[in-house]
């Protein structure tokens, strides 16, 4: 029997070097992290994911990475990562890591071989060209700042693909031995405990870009079945959660019929919200949701607000985009590579408080698995100072102590800043300010989780959109096993009345914005705040 615990997760995502540091040195570690896996606990988080923990130069935030089966030692020994794993056991959370394996560091041992030596077969691990390619400009993931997607070596005297920075090669999978690899990499972590693994840059690890399709796999998604397929061999019950910003119509390439990836981040709804937040409007939402294809019933997606990275908006219409832009990201130095936003939710929603809880609300409410970017559950702001993606990577603010709680190290020596001054200052946002006041940001999450745990609906069912006439307002109905949830969120700041477009017996209040809710009958209007929203479970429906 199938373990589909992923259906009704909900997943933390930690970077370990900016949330605890436990000896001092400005470098949040796997001991910090197991001291604060209570909070992740308490929160009602079901799932951590861990970004890149592995040995690096830290050239791109450790995706450049030098050893596959390694701790780098800024953040502990393998030691150290067992023991937040068996404490991570204890409290019920499952662990899932990130496997990038679309390219190394140059500085890993590999390439150091494969450039070396010409008769190594490391060689053929990478993406050569002895000569100069046509486009050293064509599909670079990082306009503005990236130089090329091809580089020069001249100890190996070829030309080495990076679709990615110059620091990162790209591996070839179509070597054999290359795809024996990765299994290896895989098989090391599920044998210490995890769960699965958020799968890095899919279409790029996929792709035949630079080399010959090997005979027989003239289509190279099918390499996600091959992974999948030593997954589940491995351990059933583990999930490979993919990043992938992919067009509607390229889904079934991914999933499969429920044998590839278990899990896709929905970039394209992400995108879609965002604009309908810039619009106070629910069309956006709506005309994506009822263009998405049906998931097979292994299948699920990834619904997130923000991440570790910019918003990518690059799959919005240049003018669709200015729209987002001038809401979210009125200067230039809030923007990234042309389509990206780096900052953090709080600040672009300015604060507002009733904004973001809705904002919140709607994330869990979307058909999927909720992903929380860690320290978005009290609200958090970013330092636009910093430079590339750094500003939504700060330090996670624990208490209005020096360095916001995080370490005792001079201020100096922090891996980077903490938010110090303005509205999000630590002073103000902060774990313990929060932590058992019902009114608190922090609290409102907590039962907004809470309350998305007890809806399977939203995890397991079909999602209806629901036009209640009203441009502002989103009406989501999950259907599940003969149960069903009502949500309804007004994105905009002017109170509404809602009127249901059918009769739906009687509804139950869960969750909302208001002090107290009273069950209703769904043909009575219901009233939504600015930026209201509420949960209700359907009860004594006739069929």
């Amino acid at each position: 029997m199938w373990d589909l615990w992923y259906k009704n997760a909900v997943i933390y995502c930690v970077d370990v070097e900016t949330f605890m540091d436990s000896n001092g040195d400005g470098i949040g570690d796997f001991q910090g992290l197991t001291h604060r896996l209570d909070h992740i606990e308490a929160l009602g988080a079901t799932c951590v994911w861990l970004l890149p923990f592995y040995p690096s130069p830290n050239r791109d935030n450790g995706y450049d990475i030098t050893d596959h089966y390694g701790v780098d030692p800024r953040y502990g020994t393998l030691g150290d990562f067992v023991e937040f794993m068996h404490a991570a056991e204890e409290r019920g959370l499952r662990v899932v890591v990130d496997l990038v394996v679309n390219h190394t560091s140059v500085d890993h041992p590999w390439f150091q071989e494969a450039r070396r030596d010409p008769s190594s077969p490391r060689r053929d691990w990478y993406v050569w060209s002895r000569e100069k390619p046509e486009n050293l400009h064509e599909g670079m993931v990082f306009p503005g700042v990236q130089e090329a997607t091809w580089t020069w070596d001249e100890a190996a005297g070829a030309w080495y693909m990076h679709r990615f920075f110059r620091h990162q090669a790209d591996l070839n999978i179509t070597t054999p031995a290359v795809r024996e690899e990765i299994e290896r990499i895989m098989g090391f972590w599920l044998r210490l405990g995890v769960s699965g693994f958020r799968v890095d840059a899919v279409p790029f690890l996929v792709e035949y870009r630079g080399v010959e399709p090997p005979d027989g796999r003239p289509d190279p998604h099918r390499y996600l079945t091959e992974l999948r397929d030593f997954l589940d061999w491995r351990k059933a019950s583990a999930v490979l959660l993919g990043e992938a910003n992919i067009p509607m119509d390229s889904l079934d390439e991914y999933v499969g019929d429920g044998d590839r990836l278990h899990m896709i981040f929905n970039f394209l709804l992400n995108q879609h919200s965002f604009l309908a937040l810039a619009r106070g409007a629910m069309e956006p939402i709506a005309r994506v949701m009822r263009a998405t294809p049906p998931m097979p019933a292994l299948a699920q997606w990834a619904s997130f607000l923000r991440n570790h990275d910019e918003l990518d908006l690059g799959r919005l219409t240049d003018e669709e985009r200015r729209e987002v832009f001038a809401a979210f990201a009125p200067e230039e130095g809030m923007r990234l590579f042309g389509r990206g936003i780096r900052r953090r939710l709080a600040p672009m929603l300015g604060g507002n408080t009733r904004r973001l809880a809705m904002a919140q609300s709607l994330m869990f409410a979307l058909p999927g698995t909720p992903v929380i970017w860690y320290g978005e559950e009290i609200g958090m702001g970013d330092a636009p100072s910093l430079p590339g993606r750094d500003p939504v990577r700060t330090p996670m603010q624990w208490s209005d102590e020096p360095n916001a709680g995080f370490s005792t190290a001079p201020s100096e020596r922090l891996v980077r800043p903490v938010v110090a001054d303005g509205p999000f200052g630590f002073a103000r946002v902060n774990v313990a300010g929060q932590r058992n006041r019902h009114d608190s940001f922090l609290g409102q999450v907590q039962r907004l989780i809470s309350t998305r745990r007890s809806c399977p609906e939203i995890g397991w069912g079909a999602c209806e959109v629901l036009d209640t006439g009203t441009r502002s307002v989103l009406a989501l109905r999950s259907d599940w096993r003969g149960n069903a949830v009502l949500t309804l969120h007004n994105l905009a700041g002017q109170e509404v009345q809602v009127r249901l477009p059918r009769e739906m017996g009687r509804l139950a209040p869960m969750l909302g914005d208001a002090e107290h809710l009273e069950a209703t009958g769904s043909t009575d209007p219901i009233p939504l705040g600015p930026y209201g929203f509420r949960w209700y479970r359907i009860r004594g429906e006739r069929r």
